[in-house]
């Protein structure tokens, strides 16, 4: 690999809570061996988040990690929560971590690829050919919606029957920046885009469907579909190869990412990236994690699949720094594994039960030595 004379890149480690310092620390092992062929690019920085956070200075978003975030050139999450923190007050609780520097780095576009490895086609509930060389790019709306609209809460009626309400609230310049994402991806992909929403009953996704069609309309290329988030749901598990990428609201694409994530086999194979707006500066916020959860069911034990972590490193050396072939060789590196039939527990598969399953840290050791042999 030519040496990249490039400024060093400050990529800034969130391992967070549960299985995150575990599946992290594989991702650091990537980034080492790329420093350690291509001139010591990457700087990496730790910070903490969520309830590891909340436990050392009572918030899940500490104002240092939040001023290291902003100074990173790229943020790897591990997870957030867990049972610990459960009983906390909701605004302290271990996931605001996550969605406040969400917010505060206006990271409005959610990636979240649901790619199936033709060697882990029998790990899919569903049958191999429904699922193999599967390639679906769901693109999420990240900092409004439900999520955050407001008036949000729960109140007390006169009768004592407690009333809860949530707002699902977008704007048009909110819905045409995602838009805009999808539309650029699916250019550069097969050239489809489905816009799902719950326009029939919804107002709120009725404007959403009008002003993604304004968007489509500088898109002659792309083609662009609409369907209702149920339908959408029962169509991923019927016929899910019918789409290229998806795009949708914050709530809709929490929803049908975990779905389609579960087409692949196992949360612990999917990486995600949550992008900012680019600034003038040519600056661009992006924060990158594994779509699997904290796990404490298996915390410490060196059994999670660190898979979607690495994967998440190829994501931000595609998106944040415009390494596609340092990306597309790590690609390589984690196919060429699965490939020989190396297996963390979760992605086993029926016909893999007399395999031994290898642990949290073989896996990486495996995939950077696989990696070692391109760089």
């Amino acid at each position: 690999m030519t040496k990249n004379q490039n400024k060093t890149k400050k990529i800034l480690f969130l391992p967070g809570d549960g299985i995150g310092p575990e599946v992290v620390n594989e991702a650091y092992k990537v980034i080492q061996t790329f420093n350690k062929y291509n001139g010591n690019l990457f700087e990496i920085d730790y910070a903490d988040i969520g309830g590891v956070a909340y436990d050392l200075v009572k918030t899940p978003l500490p104002e240092e990690t939040l001023e290291k975030a902003k100074e990173s050139d790229a943020i790897l999450l591990g997870a957030v929560g867990g049972p610990k923190w459960e009983s906390l007050d909701y605004k302290v609780r271990p996931e605001r971590g996550l969605l406040g520097i969400r917010k505060e780095l206006e990271l409005f576009a959610n990636l979240r690829p649901a790619i199936v490895y033709n060697s882990l086609a029998d790990s899919s509930s569903l049958k191999p050919h429904l699922v193999s060389n599967l390639d679906i790019m769901i693109v999420r709306e990240l900092t409004g919606g439900i999520y955050f609209g407001e008036p949000r809460g729960v109140e007390v009626l006169k009768d004592n029957t407690r009333r809860g309400y949530n707002t699902l609230v977008y704007n048009s310049t909110e819905v045409s920046r995602i838009a805009k994402v999808a539309f650029e991806i699916a250019s550069k992909r097969e050239g489809r885009v489905c816009s799902v929403d719950k326009a029939n009953v919804l107002e709120a996704t009725e404007m959403w469907r009008e002003e993604v069609e304004k968007v489509g309309k500088y898109y002659k290329d792309v083609k662009l579909s609409h369907m209702y988030v149920d339908n959408a749901s029962m169509q991923l598990v019927r016929e899910p190869k019918q789409f290229d990428v998806i795009v949708t609201t914050n709530m809709f694409g929490d929803i049908l990412s975990d779905t389609a994530a579960m087409l692949t086999g196992s949360l612990g194979m999917l990486p995600s990236a949550s992008l900012g707006e680019k600034q003038k500066n040519g600056k661009q916020y992006a924060l990158y994690e594994p779509v699997h959860g904290s796990a404490p069911d298996i915390t410490g034990k060196n059994i999670a699949n660190p898979i979607a972590t690495i994967s998440s490193i190829e994501m931000m050396l595609r998106y944040s720094f415009n390494m596609s072939r340092e990306a597309d060789i790590l690609n390589v590196a984690i196919k060429s594994i699965l490939d020989e039939g190396y297996r963390t527990q979760d992605i086993l598969g029926e016909k893999n039960l007399d395999i031994e399953p290898i642990s949290t840290s073989a896996m990486g050791d495996l995939i950077v030595k696989e990696l070692e042999k391109y760089l």
